[in-house]
This record gives C-alpha cells, sequence and structure tokens, in this order.
C-alpha cells in the first residue's frame, strides 16, 4: 500500500505542466494598444480639443449693397455698398484663449481617467486569473491524485484486496473535486474571454501564477498626498475651477460693448462719397444673466472638488486600513502553511495504515479549505493593493 501511494504521489505531480509565465504589463501595454473604447476615446479627444480651439474665431464679416431708383426720373439713383466687421471687446479673445486652453488641458486629464479605469479593469482581471491559475493547479493535483487513489481501491476491490466502503469514499470524493475544478475552470475561461474583450477582441490568455512583487506601502497620508497629484479625475474636477474662472471672466467681457468697424461708399446723382464705418452694440439683453450663471458654475465646481477631495480620502483610507489587515492576515497563513506539511503527514499515514480513508479525506479537506482560505486572502490582498495603486496606472 505505501508503494502505491507514494507511486500515485509521483505520478500526479507529474502530470502537471509548467505554465508559460507573461508578464502583466505586457498584458497591459497589448490591451492599452488595442482596446476599441480607447481608441474611440483618443479619436472624441482629439475632436474635442478641435472644437475647443474653434471657439475663439472673429464673427463672419457683414458685406450690404443697396440700389435704389429715384423718383421723380431726374431724382438720379442711389448706391449703397458697405463691408463692415464686428468684433466683441478686445479683452474677451483673450479669456476665450485661456478657457479653450484650460478646456484642451482638461480633455487629457478626462482621457487618462478613462484610460486608467481600463488598465485597471484589465489589472483587476489578470489577478484573479492568477488566484484561478493557482487554485486551477491545486485541484487538478487532487483531481488526478483522487482518480488513481479510486481506480486503485476498484482495481482491489476486484481483486477481493479491497473493500466497498473505500471505493464509495474516493467516489464522492471525485465529484466533489470535479465540481470545483470545472466551476474554477469555468471561471479562467470567462476571465480569458473579459481580457479579449478588453484587448479589442484579439485572442489573449494569462497563464501566469506569479503576482506581482508589492514593496510595503509607506505612510497613509504620505500615500494620500501623491494620490492627490497623480490623480487624474481630481485633475480634471480642480480644472473645472479654473475654467469656471475663466468663463466668468469671460461673461463679464461679453457684457461689455461690442464693437464694429468697416468701409462704406456712397454714390447719388453722379456724386460719390467714400469712408469709414463705426458702431457700437449696447448690452442690455443678450447677456443679462450670464454673469450670475458663471459665478454659481464657479461656486459649484468649488464644492464638487471638495466632496470628491473627501470621498477619495475616506476610500482610500478604507482601502488602507483593508491593506493591513490582509497583510497580517496572509502572514500567519504563509507562516502556518511553510511549517504545516500536513497533507505530506497525511498522505504517508495513509500509505502506512495508520489512518483510514474516511479520516484520510476528512483531515485532507481540513488542509485544503485551510489551503483555499490562503489563496482567497492573497488575491484580496493583491487586489487591494491595485486598487489603492490604481492612480500609477
Amino acid at each position: 500500500m505505501k508503494k502505491i501511494i507514494y507511486s500515485l504521489l509521483l505520478t500526479s505531480l507529474v502530470a502537471f505542466p509548467v505554465l508559460a509565465q507573461v508578464s502583466m504589463e505586457d498584458i497591459l501595454a497589448e490591451i492599452e494598444k488595442n482596446n476599441k473604447t480607447l481608441q474611440a476615446n483618443a479619436q472624441n479627444t482629439e475632436a474635442q480639443k478641435l472644437g475647443f480651439k474653434s471657439n475663439n474665431p472673429l464673427y463672419n464679416p457683414n458685406v450690404e449693397y443697396d440700389f435704389m431708383y429715384g423718383f421723380p426720373l431726374n431724382a438720379g439713383n442711389q448706391t449703397d455698398f458697405l463691408v463692415n466687421q464686428a468684433f466683441d471687446f478686445p479683452t474677451s479673445y483673450s479669456k476665450r484663449k485661456q478657457l479653450s486652453e484650460g478646456r484642451v488641458s482638461q480633455s487629457d486629464f478626462q482621457y487618462n481617467a478613462g484610460r486608467q479605469e481600463i488598465l485597471f479593469e484589465a489589472q483587476n482581471t489578470c489577478i484573479e486569473l492568477i488566484y484561478r491559475n493557482k487554485l486551477h493547479i491545486q485541484l487538478q493535483e487532487r483531481k488526478a491524485f483522487t482518480e488513481s487513489l479510486l481506480a486503485n481501491f476498484e482495481k482491489r476491490l476486484d481483486t477481493g484486496d479491497g473493500n466497498i466502503l473505500d471505493v464509495n469514499k474516493a467516489r464522492l470524493q471525485l465529484i466533489e473535486i470535479n465540481k470545483d475544478y470545472q466551476l474554477n475552470l469555468s471561471q479562467v475561461n470567462q476571465l480569458t474571454q473579459r481580457l479579449t474583450g478588453l484587448n479589442g477582441g484579439a485572442e489573449i490568455a494569462f497563464p501566469s501564477t506569479d503576482y506581482p512583487l508589492v514593496a510595503e506601502m509607506e505612510d497613509f497620508e504620505v500615500l494620500f498626498t501623491e494620490i492627490q497629484a497623480k490623480d487624474p479625475t481630481l485633475k480634471f474636477i480642480e480644472m473645472d475651477i479654473a475654467s469656471a474662472q475663466k468663463q466668468l471672466e469671460l461673461s463679464k467681457a461679453l457684457a461689455l460693448p461690442k464693437l464694429e468697424a468697416g468701409y462704406r461708399h456712397q454714390a447719388i446723382l453722379g456724386q460719390r462719397f467714400n469712408g469709414f464705418h463705426l458702431g457700437t452694440t449696447i448690452p442690455l439683453w443678450e447677456n443679462k444673466y450670464k454673469v450670475r450663471q458663471s459665478e454659481a458654475e464657479l461656486s459649484t465646481s468649488g464644492l464638487k472638488v471638495l466632496q470628491y477631495q473627501n470621498d477619495k480620502y475616506s476610500s482610500s483610507r478604507q482601502l488602507y486600513e483593508k491593506y493591513l489587515k490582509l497583510s497580517t492576515t496572509l502572514r500567519e497563513y504563509q507562516s502556518v502553511l511553510a511549517a504545516l506539511n500536513s497533507k505530506d503527514y497525511l498522505d504517508k499515514a495513509l500509505a502506512v495504515g495508520h489512518i483510514s480513508t474516511t479520516e484520510y479525506f476528512l483531515e485532507s479537506n481540513y488542509y485544503y479549505m485551510a489551503y483555499n482560505n490562503y489563496l482567497q486572502t492573497e488575491f484580496e490582498y493583491h487586489a487591494t493593493v491595485a486598487e489603492i495603486l490604481k492612480f500609477r496606472l
């Protein structure tokens, strides 16, 4: 029996192929290049920039021509010709340019925020795939070993050297393992399909079982200072304040009189008159409430920034506390599992007949439950770290 168990263990270990390792950075770089949403966002950003830059034009020139018959006939005919160009108050053009430049910068922050969300989704998918790949190896090992054990029990039963109880226990154990194995395999396939979707439909796989190296995080307040400095969503909202301020200045400039200048020609009774045309528009109605509207928008933008900063601080603080707790739990699991080796002891005890098949499956299930909890904790730890450091993507 001892030789049989050792042989089964060796066979199951040899049966597991080593998965080719692919860098997560390579996966993210590929997705950033092929993702259709990012491609559409990039084109939309360029269109927005062109739209902002086109918001500072002069009015179209105005050309007028009038021809009037005289009455009575000896009164002669009259012709008038006018070329006219209207202008806003001169300071409005510099304000428009500054507002346009701010909006262009905002569109870049908006694109980067969208890019970050897509890469974060891809990173999360890779992290979950690492967890599922590691779980797959463990389930594959258990499945192969239990299948071999069942085949051996059935063979011994046929020769009269075994019993039906051991066979049934092994069959029940194999059913449970197969269920977990198929469910996990289904999750691996779904996550791989999600990566393919993020990669613009181009097939991509991530068979890695190695999480990215994680350096110990600095103090939370130091970390949050970096988050504030690099978070593109915060930068986008902060730019709203600057844009609202420029919009207020522009509204005040547009409330000033408009100007117009041009050339006028008049011909009547054989006489010709040429000269300049000057005019102004008195802004009584057109921008009546624009300044007050801009002041309200400026106040709203300031409140939005404060609200986002408060929410970001609170959510980041919660994630950091979760990270600290998971770090402690993960170290405890690693310490205990490294010293335990209970699976090896169980295999040896079953091989020499110190424990029954029932005891073996019961105790091994305890071990694998603890190991699965360790894998789940490890996954949650790396997922939490990735969420905290999302601003670095």
